[in-house]
C-alpha cells in the first residue's frame, strides 16, 4: 500500500521540478544525467540508512526514493543497480549514472559529490569485556579495528589512525561477526548496524558517542559537469520540500539528521 506522506512528498518534488524546469534547461541534459535513456542509481546494502531489502527481496529505503524521484523528475525510467558494500560502489563508477555515497577526498578523483542530504553516525562496537571504555581509548598500539573495505569509516580511520592496527571486512555489516570470529578488538561502522548487531550478538556493547559524523550526498561520474549542476539542485530541492525527512520517517530510519541547506 503506498504511503500518503510519500505521495503528497513526490507531488511537491514534481511541482518544484517545474519551477526549475526552465532556469536549468540549459543544464539539464538528459543524455548526460542518463545517457543510456535510463537512470542507473547505485544502491549501497552496506548502509542500513541508505537501503535495506524489503519482504520481496527488492531494495528499498531513502536512496531507492531518491533515485525513482529524480527519474521521475528527469523522466526516465529507473534502474537500480545493487552493492554489498560502497567500496564496491565507488569502484564500479562505469556502472551507474548516479550513486549515495558518504563524501570522502579518496572518491573525489572519479566522483563529483553534491552537498550531503543527510548526516549519520560512525561508532564502535567492542567485547563486553574489553578494557577500552570511549573512542578515546581505541587508537592504541596492539588494538586492532575492523571496518568494512572502502567504506568511509576505512578511508577516515586510514587517515586517522596512528597507532592501532585496521583490520579489513569484506563488507560494512560483516565487521562485528569478523570482530567476534577472529577475536579482534573493536568494530567500526554506521551506528545503526552495530545497534542492531549488539542485539543480535551476545557479549558485546557500544562505546558512548561517535568518532565521526559521514556527511552522504549523492556522486555522478566526473566529466560530466552539467549532470553534476542539474543533481546538486535536486539534492537541494529534496531536502527543503521535506522529502528527505519523509522517507527516512516512512522507512523507520532513526539516528539520521538531514542536511542543512547550502
Amino acid at each position: 500500500m503506498r504511503d500518503s506522506r510519500y505521495d503528497a512528498a513526490m507531488i511537491r518534488l514534481v511541482a518544484l521540478a517545474a519551477l526549475f524546469a526552465c532556469a536549468l534547461a540549459s543544464a539539464q541534459p538528459v543524455t548526460e544525467i542518463a545517457p543510456t535513456g535510463t537512470l542507473r542509481a547505485a544502491i549501497n546494502y552496506g548502509n542500513p540508512i541508505l537501503a535495506s531489502k524489503d519482504a520481496s527481496g527488492q531494495p528499498q529505503g531513502l536512496s531507492v526514493d531518491l533515485a525513482r524521484a529524480l527519474g521521475a523528475r528527469i523522466g526516465v525510467p529507473v534502474e537500480l543497480v545493487t552493492f554489498d558494500s560502497a567500496g564496491k560502489v565507488s569502484s564500479s563508477v562505469a556502472q551507474w549514472d548516479i550513486a549515495f555515497l558518504a563524501v570522502d577526498p579518496a572518491r573525489a578523483t572519479d566522483i563529483a559529490f553534491t552537498a550531503p542530504y543527510v548526516m549519520i553516525e560512525g561508532a564502535y562496537l567492542v567485547p563486553a569485556n574489553s578494557p577500552i571504555k570511549s573512542n578515546d581509548d581505541v587508537d592504541r598500539a596492539g588494538t586492532r579495528v575492523v571496518v568494512g573495505a572502502g567504506s568511509a569509516y576505512d578511508l577516515y580511520l586510514s587517515r586517522e589512525i596512528k597507532a592501532a592496527t585496521l583490520v579489513r571486512a569484506p563488507t560494512s555489516p560483516a565487521v562485528v561477526d569478523v570482530m567476534v570470529a577472529q577475536n579482534l578488538d573493536v568494530a567500526a561502522g554506521v551506528k545503526q548496524q552495530l545497534e542492531a548487531d549488539a542485539r543480535r550478538v551476545s557479549n558485546v556493547r557500544l562505546l558512548p558517542g561517535r568518532f565521526m559524523v559521514i556527511n552522504q550526498a549523492v556522486g555522478v561520474p566526473q566529466g560530466r559537469p552539467a549532470s553534476a549542476r542539474y543533481v546538486a539542485q535536486f539534492v537541494e530541492d529534496v531536502k527543503a520540500s521535506g522529502f528527505v525527512a519523509e522517507s527516512l520517517k516512512r522507512h523507520r530510519i532513526e539516528g539520521a539528521t538531514v542536511a542543512p541547506a547550502r
